[in-house]
């Protein structure tokens, strides 16, 4: 997992936990299914059985991969519409592409995230490049879309390229864990995402054994998913409760409180070393949510509205030098499994 890594031990550090810090408990703890999503990649569903009230400002979340794509393989989405919310595409390993309407674009890599606001509408495309869609390659990444108020649903499209070097980067009081803040902030600490809708966007890298205590708003809801490796959430309080297992596809809902704690198993798989963990947080908009395919709105008729106007182009053009999925030939995909170790035959060292 390539994301920007740090030495730990140099970094800003957050400060311990006040005695009155209220820990958040887990209110519900969900596997999420696994689909596929555009051309054909797959995802884990990160938010699915979770009610809208409990995910409020967030509307949905797809984890892409992990995957170790064979040449040919790698996949992404074509030009599609969006109205009424943010999409935000995190990449841990591989490469998309992006481009859209509005006249946003470039390569998302090594821990970057791309901040698109949909707004009154744009298209977009998300594609991995030439040379990942004939090497193939490991790939994972997150899209999460964020909820826009209905008072700034149709505001202008906005396109933010967030360097994986430009997060924000903390650890905790005792500099072991690694803490990337992508958008708001933790114990004081800013991220860069400009966001519509106050939210907190960060990932996590606690060391085997390692135990995080990270404060968090107590006015946002509090949402882990975990990405990889195995751990807990909590600790263990004077009520007796008991730390809760926690595993990569999972996603947690916590309760109000202003402190998250999450302690990383002390044996890991040998692949995932630590436990990685993305934290969501957000101020609930508490509005009506019509969603229906590319589309976030307030009301059906809304929804309805936003098709009509997509079936018309006003919500934006396909431009001339448009971003298209690219298909590998069978020369390229015949000299890619020639250069892999022992001609691509695994079987045979």
């Amino acid at each position: 997992m390539p994301a920007v890594t740090a030495d730990t031990l140099t970094l800003p550090r957050l400060a311990a936990p006040a005695a009155t810090a209220r820990e958040r408990r887990v209110t519900r703890h969900v596997a999420g299914p696994k689909g596929y999503e555009g051309e054909g990649f797959p995802v884990t569903r990160a938010f699915a059985g979770i009610p809208h009230d409990e995910l409020d400002p967030f509307v949905h979340m797809d984890e892409m991969g992990a995957v170790n794509y064979a040449p040919g393989e790698p996949k992404g989405t074509d030009w599609h519409p969006h109205r009424g919310f943010e999409t935000v595409t995190y990449i841990m390993d591989g490469r998309f592409q992006h481009q859209d309407s509005h006249g946003g674009g470039g390569m998302i890599e090594n821990g970057a995230t791309q901040w698109m606001t949909a707004g009154s509408g744009v298209l977009h495309i998300e594609t991995p490049p030439a040379e990942l869609v004939v090497s193939g390659g490991f790939f994972h990444g997150i899209q999460l879309w964020v909820n826009l108020p209905a008072a700034q649903k149709f505001a202008d499209p906005r396109y933010q390229s967030i360097d994986g070097t430009d997060s924000e980067l903390v650890t905790t009081p005792d500099g072991a864990a690694l803490i990337r803040i992508i958008a708001g902030s933790i114990g004081g600490f800013r991220g860069p995402g400009s966001t519509h809708t106050p939210i907190t966007m960060a990932h996590a890298t606690i060391p085997a054994g390692v135990r995080a205590d990270i404060p968090w708003e107590a006015s946002y809801n509090g949402l882990v998913f975990v990405l990889s490796g195995s751990g807990t959430i909590g600790s263990t309080p004077a009520d007796g409760s008991s730390p809760r297992p926690i595993s990569a596809g999972q996603t947690i809902v916590t309760s109000a409180g202003d402190l998250l704690t999450l302690t990383a198993d002390a044996r890991q798989d040998v692949e995932t070393p630590s436990l990685e963990v993305l934290l969501l947080g957000g101020r609930p908009i508490k509005e009506p949510v019509v969603q229906y395919g590319p589309f976030v709105m307030n009301t059906k008729a809304e929804v309805m509205a936003a098709f009509e106007d997509f079936r018309s182009g006003r919500l934006g053009r396909v431009p001339a030098d448009a971003l298209r999925p690219y298909r590998a030939t069978e020369a390229e995909l015949r000299d890619a499994v020639a250069a892999m170790p022992h001609g691509g035959n695994i079987t045979n060292p």
